[in-house]
């Protein structure tokens, strides 16, 4: 520990260390205030999809294959379109 403050002090001088210790703690800040929004959004998300979800069971989705299906286009009638 004491020979990361010597490195520390050598690298950067004792004049700036203040300043990087504020700039690193504002930037901490920053961080956890982020860091507690994204968190309350996903709180909210939850809350949200737990509410909704018994509200939603009525309605049906759409089974797949049911609708019709499309053939993927082949070499052979891509050739055909391009050389008209």
């Amino acid at each position: 520990m004491l020979l990361l403050l010597v490195l520390v002090v050598l690298l950067f001088g004792a004049n700036k260390i203040p300043k990087l210790a504020r700039s690193s703690g504002q930037a901490i800040g920053e961080f956890q205030k982020g860091r507690e929004q994204v968190e309350q959004e996903l709180e909210e998300m939850k809350e949200g999809e737990t509410s909704s979800s018994g509200e939603d069971e009525e309605e049906e989705e759409p089974e797949f294959g049911t609708e019709s299906q499309v053939e993927p286009e082949t070499e052979s009638s891509f050739d055909s379109d391009t050389k008209q």
